[in-house]
């Protein structure tokens, strides 16, 4: 098995109810009478994938369909694309020969695709090549039930024009424009409710989800917080630029996690948030590099079969993990405790921390203040009580049993094995399992 890849076994959901046997399609939603367990077993298996993909539709130094090769030879099973403000429609050429970089790409297009597929023309005395439609990529490259091209858009909006708000909606029918908005949350919203308004006219599956929180420090946790019908976000940005671990005055992408599933749970009474990996990929000629390389950050996703709807129905129950390279054998939860099981590897040891917040935790929070005495506009100081660690054990398995007054859980687990191209240099490989509802969270 190749290490890039590094795949476990294919896991199901089973609920065990008194004496029978159910599969499930719930996720995060515990009952004293209820276990789920993620297990090697039956027809579905995990899917290997990435939705935040850019190409030379918008600001990437590669033809979509390089790219999606680069995947698929990969191990991949899925790719979403997620250029600026297109999902890949109309006539669009480039020029091909303009500088070096281009030139190379060009003839790695020609050497890999047969006569036939690259459209030329000169205009203007410029050599051009047109850029594939998403339909004709996935015509071309889809393989049922081995690799799956997802129509997407990184929809890229701003706020006074200075703070970035960027959102990923998968599956679309056709793109949607920024929306903007009165603020960065009603930005946020105004987005949000456009990609569930396509959904709902189309019928059609599509999620939404917040993209690099930490990318010019744009999104605060009270923000992301709020809005409704955002239930994805970034835990883990492949980009350099995106800071995910924050800074001395700014949170980092799992502290703002943290915040935001303790407010929606006990005070704001909206759903789960999950966190995402992705690449966010622009540079793919020299690998690995310091640029946004490909291959950082992926999703593993539980279902029966690789189509949109199967994939969407799975990451909105919470029947994934995000990871940079740990491969976990099993996750099981029950009203009693949580426990995750991690594949072993050789020569590389695994450590499983446990977080989260428990009811009556210290609610108090203070600005951020800069060095002149003023407010910085980041999310807030909160207590410890908030995300706080509640076990951590170094172990290939481990099992956090509930105290009974937990709002929520989640796990993280680090290996002792650096990742090969990482965001931040010096990150170890990662794997973030999905949160899960405590004992004390409101019903």
């Amino acid at each position: 098995m190749s290490r890039s890849v590094r795949k476990s076994a294919a896991f199901f959901l089973v609920c065990v109810v008194g004496a029978g046997v159910l599969i499930s399609q719930s996720s995060g939603q515990r009952s004293n009478s209820l276990e789920t367990v993620l297990a090697a077993a039956g027809s579905a298996r995990w899917f290997r994938g990435n939705l935040h993909t850019h190409s030379y539709w918008s600001d990437a130094d590669d033809y979509p369909e390089m790219i999606a090769v680069w995947y698929r030879d990969r191990g991949y099973q899925f790719l979403g694309f997620s250029d600026h403000n297109t999902t890949q429609t109309g006539q669009r050429w480039i020029d091909a020969k303009s500088n070096k970089l281009r030139e190379r790409a060009y003839e790695k297009l020609r050497a890999r695709f047969p006569e036939g597929w690259v459209e030329e023309r000169t205009h203007d005395d410029k050599f051009q090549v047109r850029l594939k439609t998403f339909d004709e990529l996935a015509a071309k490259l889809n393989v049922r039930g081995e690799f799956l091209l997802i129509r997407g858009e990184e929809i890229t909006d701003h706020f006074r024009r200075s703070i970035p708000v960027h959102l990923g909606a998968v599956n679309l029918k056709t793109p949607l424009p920024p929306m903007r908005g009165d603020s960065v949350y009603d930005t946020m919203q105004n987005n949000v409710d456009a990609v569930i308004a396509q959904r709902e006219r189309t019928g059609q599956p599509m999620i939404v989800h917040l993209n690099h929180p930490n990318f010019g420090f744009g999104i605060t946790a009270e923000d992301l917080m709020r809005v409704r019908g955002e239930n994805f976000f970034e835990v883990y940005n492949g980009h350099p630029s995106v800071l995910n671990e924050g800074d001395a005055a700014h949170a980092s992408a799992e502290r703002i996690w943290d915040i935001v599933l303790t407010w929606r749970i006990d005070r704001l009474g909206l759903p789960l948030m999950y966190g995402l990996a992705s690449d966010d990929g622009h540079n793919y000629h020299a690998i690995p590099s310091r640029g946004s390389d490909p291959g950082r950050g992926w999703l593993m996703v539980l279902a029966d079969d690789l189509s949109a709807p199967t994939l969407i129905d799975a990451l909105e129950n919470g029947r994934f993990y995000a990871t940079t390279g740990v491969t976990l054998r099993e996750v099981r939860s029950s009203a009693r405790k949580l426990t995750v099981a991690t594949e072993p590897v050789a020569g590389e040891t695994m450590t499983i921390e446990f977080f989260g917040t428990r009811k009556g935790f210290d609610s108090s929070r203070e600005p951020v203040i800069d060095g002149r005495g003023r407010p910085v506009r980041t999310t807030k100081k909160y207590s410890s009580d908030v995300g706080c660690l509640l076990k951590s054990a170094t172990a290939a398995e481990a099992t956090y049993e509930f105290q009974g007054d937990e709002l929520y859980v989640r796990a993280r687990v680090t290996s002792s094995r650096r990742h090969p191209d990482p965001s931040t240099p010096g990150e170890f490989e990662r794997a973030w399992v999905q949160p899960v509802k405590g004992p004390a969270a409101p019903r």
